[in-house]
């Protein structure tokens, strides 16, 4: 089946992380002769533009902004972890989905949409299609949240069962979450959906997401995912399927001499939601001022002047931002917090790393670069300069790091993600 002239909208949520993965196949799809829009935060409205993609703002949305101390400020009185969570899920993503599909309702009354394309946070799902009667691809932007008998609750980073036994506490460690840990959080969510006559299986939406899905497009190999016998049906692996690149010829590419200078190079990021440069930034600066390695720090913009006044070794580079693609050659260690981009781009360019995140689901994609032993998983997300710099000798001195890196991302070279997700759409479509 042809895709020309279909009509697809894509849909994210107001993350860098949830709208970034989706671009790279957005303009493809377009380039295809489909129609494509996008209905997102306004936030995202001038990279929309550079894309030359329609952009449909948020209209019904109430967004809650972190980076507002008095919207904050609710969140930021909750001391417990676990309330925390469940704060976040309810406000930031739960309550949302009927504010979306009535945007979507609106939107579809001028641009009558063949396809949705969105991510596994945007909660929208469920209504777009089954309210609508309108396919919904789920672009998997994080590792594979489905529930398995294997498995223990998402979010732990436990690894998969090998016996009965585990099984069976896994079990249980489930329904625990979700009757007593999640209990609010899926009682608010149920009756949200029966509220508007949706019909489900009781889970946490996490999991519910995955099973609405029409269609679910994992980023990633099973090389880089647990294995598990009671895989969803709808559920496809894509490879990579990393962002889409804006260049111009009045984009200069990055360099420094340094990295001709140097034979230890290590990247170092935290993304960009988080904020707290103490975390991991600091400490890994700390731990490899004045050494014999390259450290070239992200900051994502958060405390970049600063971080330079007080980080002026030779071996220390501080920028905002830096085309991973043009350091990551260059690189024998990522050191990250969990960015699941990140990681796929780093086993994009068989590079190991040090993985030291918690929140924001990064337990499981840390969890996951230790397990398949693409690098080390600190499990903190605030690692010692010591724990870093034993980390970063180890990764770099033993080569099966490396190895395993460049397994998973040969494997990944046998994907042609964008390709490969409009071939899975069209046979939707056909359908």
């Amino acid at each position: 089946m042809q895709l020309r002239g279909k009509k697809i909208l894509f849909a994210s949520t107001a993350f860098d992380g949830h709208f970034n993965p989706l671009t790279g196949l957005a303009k493809y799809l377009q380039k295809e002769g489909c129609d494509v829009r996008w209905y997102t935060s306004e936030a995202f409205r001038k990279k929309l533009a550079k894309l030359e993609i329609p952009f449909y703002p948020f209209e019904k949305v109430q967004l809650i902004n972190l980076d507002d101390p008095s919207q904050a400020e609710a969140r930021d009185a909750i001391k417990d972890p676990m309330e925390k969570l469940n704060y976040d899920f309810i406000h930031i993503f739960i309550e949302r989905g009927p504010e979306y599909y009535t945007d979507i309702l609106k939107i579809h009354e001028s641009f009558n949409f063949d396809l949705m394309v969105t991510e596994n946070g945007f909660t929208g799902i469920p209504f777009v299609k089954q309210k609508m009667n309108v396919p919904v691809v789920v672009i998997g932007i994080v590792p594979l949240p489905e529930n398995s008998a294997v498995l223990g609750p998402y979010g732990m980073a436990l690894p998969p069962a090998t016996d009965e036994t585990t099984m069976a506490a896994y079990a249980q460690q489930n329904d625990f979450a979700l009757n007593v840990l999640f209990k609010k959080t899926v009682e608010i969510h149920e009756r949200t959906l029966n509220e508007r006559g949706i019909k489900f299986e009781r889970s946490l939406f996490t999991n519910m997401l995955v099973k609405q899905a029409s269609l679910y497009l994992q980023i990633g190999t099973p090389g880089f995912e647990y294995q598990r016998k009671d895989l969803g049906e709808n559920i496809r692996f894509v490879g990579a399927l990393l962002p889409y690149q804006v260049t111009s010829q009045k984009d200069k590419h990055w360099s420094d001499e340094r990295l001709k200078q140097y034979d230890k190079i290590v990247l170092l990021t935290q993304g960009t939601l988080e904020k707290d440069t103490q975390k991991l930034i600091e400490p890994t600066l700390e731990a490899f001022k004045y050494t014999d390695v390259l450290v070239i720090a992200t900051t994502g913009g958060s405390n970049t002047a600063a971080l330079r006044e007080k980080y002026q070794a030779p071996n220390i580079i501080i920028e905002d931002f830096i085309p991973f693609s043009e350091v990551m050659p260059y690189a024998h260690v990522y050191i990250t917090n969990g960015g699941y981009g990140g990681v796929m781009i780093s086993l994009s360019n068989h590079l190991p790393m040090v993985a030291a995140g918690v929140h924001e689901g990064k337990a499981e994609i840390c969890a996951r670069v230790g397990y398949f032993h693409a690098g080390i998983n600190l499990n903190t997300e605030t690692p010692t300069m010591e724990a870093i710099r034993a980390a970063v000798e180890e990764v770099m001195g033993n080569k099966r790091f490396r190895i395993r890196a460049t397994e998973i991302c040969n494997e990944m070279a046998q994907y042609q993600s964008e390709q490969l997700c409009a071939e899975y759409i069209s046979e939707l479509l056909a359908e």
